[in-house]
């Protein structure tokens, strides 16, 4: 795919997976951090959170957020090795690095749940 293609699409993915963590991450850390540990709020059964992750689109929201959180992790992170520490000269590795190890995270994070019971 050439790059013309190709940029408008990690351009996609970035975006979305900066308004899923900003929307979704906060709100996962007051509960998990806050909320349920204080007992402010009871925290569901085992067997209730067992169901809604074992459920398919469960398992995709699941996946959807940790793929589009990597490769929003990918665009920055490059973006911040170009621009940041001007290492323009080293970009065949730097995409390699950032947007295979996102490929490689979202493999993984399909076996993880795809393993959930």
């Amino acid at each position: 795919m050439s790059r013309q293609r190709l940029e408008p699409v990690l351009w996609l993915l970035f975006s979305a997976g900066g308004v899923l963590a900003a929307l979704l991450i906060p709100a996962a850390l007051f509960l998990f951090g806050i909320a349920f540990p204080l007992g402010w709020i009871e925290p569901a059964a085992h067997a209730s959170v067992l169901a809604i992750v074992g459920h398919p689109l469960g398992r995709l929201t699941i996946f959807a957020l940790c793929t589009l959180g990597l490769f929003h992790w990918a665009h920055r992170f490059r973006y911040t090795l170009y621009d940041g520490l001007q290492i323009k000269h080293l970009n065949e590795m730097i995409n390699a690095f950032c947007y295979g190890g996102a490929i490689i995270g979202s493999v993984v994070a399909a076996v993880l749940v795809l393993q959930i019971p």
